[in-house]
């Protein structure tokens, strides 16, 4: 069972002079959600193009980004205050989130490796199909058929990519089907999760407990040479670029609008994170020379689901009875 642990902690509420009658201030809670999330899916869409640039293998890479995240938030003092007032219950439960994120990421990049940064990133696609199953269950909210046939909407449109794709690439593209699943499992643990203390405190605990899954896990790993590299000058910038800007500061942003959002309508969102990938991909990595006609047309499928959510949402909320 996951811990109920107490009422919700109330943070970040900026209080100025002054600004109360500005659009930020007036926004619905929702619709400023949103726009972070979106935000954030721009963020995000470099991590695959960073995850191709970077030579290291994907498990150094995922201990690296989760590393350097922790230790630039332990240089704050509010994050270690936090982190002293958690119970030991949370602490087991933000650590076994960590753990699956760790787990989400090494199988994200294990599948750029194999396969190129937009097909990873395009296996995504499928965590909403994970999510309408796995989020009522873990998050403790009433089960929705509609998102389920949303998400399975995104099968025809996966299928199609990963048909498209020559077959040494495919081994790529079912690791990310995996990553997806992954994915699904932490996005609805954090929904659970994320109002019992603040997200920056989340972050700390959830990528510093990953980092040591990690390096417990790797020994058991087949490897060759030294297990964790120390990155050469180019590898340590795209990094740490990896760590602050695609990570650090996405994540705490994803976690204060999960408290807005159910996750299943999140991570549709977040779907969009493909084609920020493909648009960068192909004039930073040329991969349009490995992809086909049938790969765009199954991220149009993706797209037009990814767009059809907040039309379904609306229209529901329009016939509702008051």
């Amino acid at each position: 069972m996951l811990p109920h642990p107490g009422p919700r902690v109330e943070r970040f509420q900026v209080h100025s002079g002054g600004n109360y009658g500005s659009p930020a201030a007036s926004m619905p809670p929702a619709r400023r959600a949103l726009l972070q999330i979106h935000f954030c899916v721009v963020l995000w869409g470099f991590t695959a193009i960073l995850g191709k640039l970077i030579s290291l293998g994907a498990l150094p890479l995922v201990w690296w980004r989760m590393g350097i995240v922790t230790a630039a938030l332990l240089l704050v003092p509010r994050v270690w205050r936090g982190l002293l007032g958690l119970s030991g219950r949370l602490w087991l439960a933000y650590a076994g989130v960590g753990a699956v994120v760790s787990l989400h990421w090494l199988t994200f990049y294990g599948a750029i490796k194999l396969a190129n940064a937009s097909v990873a990133a395009t296996c995504i696609a499928l965590a909403p199909v994970f999510l309408a199953v796995v989020e009522p269950f873990i998050a403790g909210r009433k089960f929705v058929a509609r998102e389920l046939l949303l998400g399975v909407a995104v099968v025809p449109g996966v299928a199609l990519v990963v048909g498209g794709l020559s077959p040494h690439m495919r081994l790529g593209a079912l690791v990310g089907g995996l990553s997806a699943l992954l994915v699904a499992v932490f996005g609805a643990l954090n929904k659970r999760l994320v109002e019992h203390a603040e997200p920056l405190v989340v972050t700390c605990v959830e990528m510093g407990t990953g980092a040591l899954f990690l390096t417990l896990l790797t020994p058991m790993l087949p490897h060759e040479g030294a297990l964790f590299p120390v990155p050469g000058l180019e590898d340590a910038l795209l990094l740490l670029l990896l760590a602050i800007g695609c990570t650090l500061v996405p994540f705490v942003l994803s976690l204060i609008a999960l408290r807005h959002l159910t996750a299943f309508g999140a991570q549709l969102v977040v779907n969009l994170e493909p084609v920020y990938a493909i648009v960068l991909a192909i004039p930073l990595l040329g991969e349009q020379r490995e992809l086909g006609p049938s790969f765009y047309a199954g991220v149009a499928i993706i797209l037009a689901a990814v767009f059809a959510h907040p039309l379904l949402e609306q229209r529901v909320k329009r016939v509702a009875p008051t």
